[in-house]
């Protein structure tokens, strides 16, 4: 038992605690199903969802001293939000394993077929026979048929390269085909990257079902076919949405998060993390990932809850090792020779290089983008995919470079030449490695028209109505380009050994060439991939925890910022931002810079001469209030005293109010049109009785006064999270400026068209 004034206490927190979901009637406090939530396309108030968990655990606090139960009840509370991130960890690293394993079964399926164990791709069937030295073109590994081989008995001759031709484009429309039609018919949301739709999310928008379970099943199924089917794209931004899936299916397991949309973005952040961290085998990059790009609300415990998120999940995918092999990143490469200090100038070129590529693959994606939607091209998505799927298999197959995967294809641009490599970028007329036979020549040229074909691919492919990612063919552009520069600069060390800043250390006669031509495609990949991100701490810790050159963080860095730069100075946003920006999500970015000359007055909705729609707090009439909620399309309206003397009381939103009045409906009796809507407190009695929806009202709304500058408005949305500010002037009311205002508020700062912002 508690003493008298310990309980009063907890009933009265108790009672504070309800009165977010609650609606007091006719003397009676009755929960009304739906308080408290938000509508598909609204922004979500982060001050009140946060207000709301927190005396949410202040009650639960009060009461663990009370019984055992209420002990287990506290402390169930306390880590369960550590338990969802283990479980979120836990699944995403196993669906990530299953569809790494998918993808390199269905990629070798377009080649052949394993005929003693179809299940098994290429590598795992000659791991079967214990052959473990194979190529493309079948090599020594019998266990493995080419379908050439299995319908002509050869693989050599024009016939067998037509049929393993044809082969090839044929599985890869069946897998595009089915994508593209388990996307259009299942999940509509599945498609594209989800990247830019995760920023948008995580700063506060609602987008129903765009993390639901369907869109987890079609995205994880069609990004595996997709990936086979050769289309330039890859698995890994993809990866980001899939975890996020996973993260919302399961917080609904735990009432503090999955009924607080506010709370939910913590685990939506931590899920974040843990995609980035099994798409490339990187936990650290992952959660700095999930900080630097994606999250909007990081507090602490979200950092620390991010790290043992993705820790988990790195754990489960090298348990499952789909990688095969002990380091469980992607392209794990090892460099012996050091970077020397006169190589920073080449690193910092191929920064340059890498953000004008960037430039060039934004501008081209966004006018295609542009033109899908407003054309009739947008109108058969499936047609589209099919198209370009056949084009991009046709031009892909004979360049060795683009028949191959391009994951594979980043692995042989990282990796160093020995004396079992049989690549023509290996062909060197020396033990030593260092000057290049004419095989390297012809694998450079083969590698500038690879890409060129990545380049022109990508632009088309990235936005299609398919799971597709942009990681991968970013880093192969800039691998390639990378290899190239480091092939020139080896073979100017070579045949120029005595020039100054080689200080007599590079290709003399029997000595060990100095130049790493691997290292060059690790930093000219990370330089494209930030240049189109416009990512830089967390892409060098992903590419060292990616390729395990831990010794080169300098180069990338170097590499990392000029790329920043340069894509800044040629264009103001990356490949996520400027799809957020031509889908018209509502989405404000903490990091841009604006400067504002406006007051707040001359920003908020009415305008000084329209009228202001409010309701008075003991006035208007249940019939007065439903005409309000059927002639305005508000989120929201402000209460005032009377219209008269328009000082504000508080703030309604307009779904709490719509399901306060039919719940009010269904369990009042003696509900007339003339009854009054109440917002405050009444003593005597009024006929017919009243509706009191006191406990709906916000009583402390975010106000400012109409001088004050936008400078100051802006920084209060983006720090606060605010979803509307009330404007006032020595204490009345005069308007609202909602988060849309402020968007459209931008857009005219940048001579852009304000109406390009879609929802609410």
């Amino acid at each position: 038992m508690c003493s008298y004034s310990k309980c009063r206490t907890i009933l009265k927190l108790y009672s504070e605690y309800r009165k977010t979901t609650s609606l007091g009637g006719s003397g009676e406090t009755e929960d009304i199903p739906g308080i408290g939530q938000y509508e598909d396309f609204h922004t979500i108030d982060w001050q009140r969802d946060i207000a709301r968990d927190r005396m949410r655990h202040r009650y639960i606090l009060k009461r663990k001293q009370n019984s055992f139960i209420d002990l287990i009840k506290s402390a169930h509370d306390a880590w369960s939000g550590w338990l969802c991130v283990l479980l979120v960890g836990l699944v995403t690293g196993t669906v990530a394993a299953i569809i790494d394993i998918g993808t390199s079964w269905m990629s070798d399926l377009k080649f052949g077929i394993c005929p003693q164990a179809f299940w098994l791709n290429m590598e795992q069937c000659c791991w079967s026979s214990n052959e473990t030295s194979f190529e493309l073109d079948k090599g020594n590994c019998s266990q493995w048929f080419y379908w050439s081989e299995i319908m002509t008995s050869s693989n050599y001759g024009p016939f067998a390269y037509i049929v393993s031709y044809l082969f090839y484009i044929a599985w890869a429309l069946l897998f595009a085909a089915l994508a593209a039609g388990l996307v259009r018919m299942f999940a509509p949301y599945a498609c594209g990257s989800g990247v830019p739709e995760i920023k948008t999310i995580l700063s506060g928008f609602i987008i129903r079902g765009y993390l639901g379970k369907w869109t987890l099943l079609i995205k994880s199924v069609g990004i595996m076919m997709c990936v086979s089917a050769g289309l330039s794209l890859g698995k890994e931004g993809p990866m980001v949405h899939i975890a996020s899936c996973i993260g919302n299916i399961l917080s609904y397991l735990f009432p503090k998060y999955g009924r607080n949309e506010a709370k939910k973005r913590e685990i939506l952040s931590a899920a974040a993390a843990a995609g980035v961290s099994v798409a490339f085998g990187a936990p650290i990059g992952g959660v700095l990932f999930s900080l630097e790009e994606v999250s909007y609300y990081f507090p602490l415990k979200t950092l620390w809850r991010s790290f043992f998120c993705a820790l988990v999940a790195a754990f489960v995918l090298s348990s499952i090792n789909p990688f095969g092999n002990e380091h469980s990143v992607m392209f794990y490469v090892e460099y012996h020779r050091p970077w020397m200090f006169f190589e920073l100038i080449p690193f910092i070129g191929l920064g340059i290089i890498g953000g004008v590529i960037a430039t060039v693959f934004i501008k081209c994606n966004i006018k295609w983008c542009r033109f899908r939607k407003t054309s009739i091209l947008g109108q058969y998505p499936v047609m589209e995919v099919l198209l370009l799927t056949a084009v991009t298999a046709i031009l892909s197959y004979p360049n060795p470079y683009t028949r191959m995967g391009t994951s594979q294809l980043i692995y042989l641009l990282f990796s160093q030449c020995d004396v079992s490599s049989n690549d023509g970028l290996c062909d060197y007329t020396n033990d030593k490695a260092n000057v290049a036979g004419p095989g390297v020549y012809t694998a450079m040229l083969l590698l500038s028209m690879a890409f060129v074909l990545k380049l022109v691919t990508t632009i088309f492919t990235f936005g299609i109505k398919v799971p597709c990612g942009l990681f991968i063919p970013s880093l192969a552009m800039g691998g390639i380009t990378g290899r190239i520069v480091g092939i020139l600069m080896q073979q100017l060390a070579a045949k120029h050994p005595h020039l100054w800043f080689f200080d007599n250390s590079c290709g003399l006669p029997g000595q060990e060439g100095c130049i790493t031509p691997g290292l060059y495609a690790m930093v000219g990949a990370a330089a494209v991939l930030g240049g189109v991100t416009r990512m830089t701490v967390s892409l060098v810790v992903i590419m060292f925890e990616l390729t395990g050159g831990v010794r080169y963080i300098v180069p990338l860095m170097a590499a990392v910022m000029a790329s920043k730069w340069v894509g800044d100075a040629l264009g103001k946003e990356g490949m996520y931002d400027a799809h957020i920006q031509l889908n018209g999500y509502p989405f404000l970015d903490s990091k841009e810079d604006i400067v504002h000359t406006a007051l707040a007055a001359d920003v908020m909705q009415p305008r000084r001469a329209e009228n202001l729609n409010v309701l008075t707090q003991s006035s208007m009439s249940l019939e007065d209030t439903e005409i309000l909620l059927k002639d305005t399309e508000h989120n929201g309206f402000p209460v005032v005293v009377s219209r008269e003397s328009q000082y504000l009381v508080g703030y309604v939103l307009r779904r709490d109010l719509q399901l306060a009045l039919e719940n009010a409906k269904r369990t009042i009796d003696g509900l007339l049109p003339e009854s009054l809507v109440l917002f405050t407190d009444i003593t005597q009695q009024v006929m017919p009785p009243p509706l009191k929806l006191k406990k709906i009202l916000d009583m402390a709304p975010i106000t400012i006064t109409d001088q004050t500058p936008m400078e100051t408005v802006v920084d209060m949305f983006r720090k606060l999270g605010l979803r509307q500010t009330l404007v006032t002037h020595n204490g009345r009311l005069l308007g609202v400026i909602t988060k849309k205002d402020i968007l459209r508020y931008i857009k005219q700062v940048d001579n852009e068209d304000p109406s390009s912002v879609l929802f609410h």
